[in-house]
C-alpha cells in the first residue's frame, strides 16, 4: 500500500475573478473554435420575414430534441425572436456563404431573392442549407450581453453529403477529410 500525502479542502470563490485579458483577446480566442454557420429565420407578428446569421448554434437533448443559439439583446431581431413561437435554424452549406454575409449586415434587403419554403409557424427554411431544425420557442435565459434560446425541434431534414459552410478565425471555410 502507497503513502498518499494529504490534501487540504479547496474553497471555491463565490463569484468569477474579473477578467486578466481584453475583449479583443477574448474575440480572438473565441474565433480559434471552428464553427458551422446558421441563419435562424421567423415570421414577425405582423408577418414581416426575420433573419439573421448565427454560429452560436449547439445541441442539448436528444430526447426531447432541443437545439440552442444566441442572439445579442441589443439586436434588431430580438422583439420578433422573443415573442414568436417558432423559428427554423438553417444550416447552411458552403454554397451559402453569400448568404450568410447578406444576413450579417445591416441596411440591407437580406430577403430579397432569396429561395424558401414555409416551415411550422411561419419560420422560413432556406432552399439549399444542409439541414433545417423548425423549433417551437421553447425558453430563453438571459447571459450576460446576450439570450440564449431553447427550441424543441418539431420537424428537422438535411441534404445527405452537403457540404459545410464554416467560420474559424473570421474567415469562411468549407471541410476538408483528413
Amino acid at each position: 500500500m502507497g503513502l498518499h500525502p494529504t490534501r487540504s479542502p479547496v474553497t471555491a470563490p463565490a463569484q468569477a475573478q474579473p477578467p486578466t485579458f481584453s475583449l479583443d483577446e477574448f474575440r480572438a480566442s473565441l474565433g480559434m473554435f471552428a464553427t458551422g454557420v446558421t441563419i435562424v429565420t421567423a415570421r414577425a407578428a405582423d408577418g414581416a420575414l426575420v433573419g439573421l446569421t448565427a454560429n452560436s448554434f449547439n445541441s442539448v437533448s436528444l430526447t426531447p430534441p432541443l437545439v440552442l443559439w444566441s442572439l445579442a439583446r441589443g439586436a434588431a431581431s430580438m422583439a420578433a425572436l422573443s415573442t414568436g413561437s417558432h423559428y427554423a435554424i438553417n444550416i447552411l452549406s458552403a454554397s451559402q456563404k453569400a448568404l450568410a454575409e447578406r444576413f450579417a449586415t445591416k441596411d440591407v434587403d437580406r430577403w430579397l431573392d432569396v429561395a424558401f419554403t414555409e416551415g411550422v409557424g411561419g419560420a422560413p427554411v432556406l432552399v439549399g442549407a444542409a439541414a433545417s431544425f423548425e423549433c417551437f420557442n421553447r425558453s430563453r435565459y438571459d447571459e450576460g450581453d446576450h439570450v440564449i434560446f431553447v427550441g424543441e425541434v418539431e420537424r428537422c431534414s438535411h441534404s445527405a453529403g452537403a457540404s459545410p459552410l464554416l467560420f474559424h478565425g473570421g474567415r469562411f471555410y468549407t471541410e476538408h477529410p483528413l
